[in-house]
């Protein structure tokens, strides 16, 4: 599959045109999406009209910017002007008025890019799978009978599957790195306020956008496009001043990399600690002075739980609550709803503990590796893997939310996959504001490695 920034090339020398990368984009989406459910919404007549107005730009010399004619899908948890965000809820009015671009939409309408639809995710974006009452089961195209992850999942699954080059989604506890796992696909969730969002999350500051594409060079790419200050999220960044394809192939040599196995916390399913242990030993092979140590803190689940719940419970206090909403989101909100104001500053308390420790520990290291995920996908229609002692989305994703709550850039990259067929993901953290530091990493990986180029085999209908 022809990435994005392959795209711009083929555009900039004639040997492919916007027309035929959005066509081809859409005929993957008849060919595949009945199987996965990727899609809440597609705008072919739209998609081909944007199409052909980036040939003629490209035809003329005249691009409007870096991602001008790639076909593009935008997660349904962002505004989109003149089209529904239902956040795969049924609560929410498909009336509207819908008339404001989320930010990181804004900048793609800018820059020319052809978007193709709105993807899947779970209610309000609030587990860890994507399922909803409003828009079903999201399928993992690697074996349709597991799940992709979320809450990013649609937009994970379209970019495995060629429905559109890349997509933007939301990531508060690891909604676009558990996807990129699950799918063997790549995702960063950048530095928070470095993508600006509005409006904004009820889930707070641990809610990040983040590129979700097929390669690291890709995520670079479309970091560049989607970044930018905008006046309507109070914490927005300023516009980055270099392009983050800069130094992308700089490589690691010399860099001090912090490889924890496990966190100093975590059970690893044998085959992806034995897949992730060899992609460290591709990263030291390149140079990179690798160190086997811990961060050294304690699981940070019980204060989460309180800001993601608590998140929860505002989301569904300005609705009649019934069965018509997830059992899981109705059950966590109702937890949300009986903390106090000194819960919520004891578990920002925590937060800051933690962001305080990371940041020392990058004094030492350049970046943290670790796995994405502790598993591979398991099946569809259940929000935890078969067995599991806990009913919550967090008890299989310890090593995505820590980074949230300490707002880090964190890229995960495929790694490999199991006997079974599915993949594993490699996670690199680094400092805040390093964002380039995890992309540069990634890349290096990516450069010696051949995972990310593998397609899922799912049978065209």
């Amino acid at each position: 599959m022809t990435q994005a920034t392959e795209l711009v090339d083929g555009y900039r020398n004639g040997t492919i045109s916007p027309v035929e990368a959005t066509q081809a984009a859409l005929d993957a989406i008849e060919q595949y999406d009945d199987q996965v459910n990727a899609f809440v919404l597609v705008d072919a007549e739209g998609a081909l009209a944007a199409a052909k107005e980036s040939e003629a730009r490209w035809h003329s010399g005249e691009p409007v910017g870096p991602g001008d004619g790639v076909p593009t899908s935008i997660k349904d948890a962002l505004w989109t002007k003149g089209w529904p965000t239902l956040r795969g809820s049924t609560l929410i009015d498909e009336a509207g008025p819908w008339d404001e671009d989320a930010p990181a939409v804004a900048r793609l309408r800018e820059t020319g890019a052809v978007i193709l639809g709105k993807t899947t995710t779970p209610e309000y974006s609030w587990k860890g799978v994507t399922d909803s009452s409003r828009y079903g089961v999201t399928r993992n195209p690697w074996d349709p009978s597991t799940t992709p992850g979320g809450s990013s999942g649609g937009s994970a699954t379209a970019v495995a599957l060629g429905m559109g080059a890349w997509s933007v989604g939301t990531d508060g506890g690891g909604s676009v790195r558990i996807p990129a796992a699950f799918t063997g696909t790549v995702a960063l969730k950048p530095t928070y306020g470095l993508i600006p969002l509005y409006p904004p999350s009820a889930f707070g500051t641990l809610s990040h956008g983040g590129p979700m594409t097929r390669s690291v060079r890709d995520a670079a790419a479309l970091l560049d496009v989607i970044t930018g200050y905008d006046a309507r999220d109070w914490s927005a960044m300023p516009t980055p001043a270099t392009s983050f394809l800069r130094g992308l192939d700089d490589g690691v040599a010399g860099l001090r990399i912090a490889f924890s196995s496990d966190l100093g916390i975590v059970d690893n399913d044998p085959e992806v600690e034995a897949l992730v242990r060899t992609a460290v030993g591709v990263l030291a092979d390149a140079g990179a002075e690798v160190s086997e140590v811990d961060p050294g803190f304690a699981d940070p689940v019980d204060a989460f739980h309180v800001l993601w719940w608590s998140g929860a419970a505002k989301v569904l206090s300005a609705y009649e609550v019934d069965d018509r909403v997830d059992p899981g989101l109705r059950r966590v909100a109702a937890l949300g709803a009986s903390y106090s104001a000194s819960d919520v500053l004891d578990a920002t308390s925590t937060r800051m503990e933690l962001g305080q420790l990371m940041g020392r520990f990058h004094q030492t290291y350049d970046v943290l590796v670790t796995p994405t995920l502790p598993i591979t996908a398991f099946p569809v229609g259940q929000d935890v893997p078969d067995g599991s002692a806990s009913p919550d989305w967090t008890s299989w994703t310890p090593y995505t939310y820590p980074f949230n709550l300490t707002q880090q850039p964190a890229l995960s990259v495929p790694c490999g996959f199991t006997q079974a067929g599915l993949p594993v993901g490699l996670q690199v953290v680094a400092a805040r504001h390093a964002d380039a530091l995890t992309l540069r990493v990634g890349q290096a990986y990516q450069a010696a490695t051949d995972w990310h180029l593998r397609t899922p085999t799912l049978e065209a209908r």
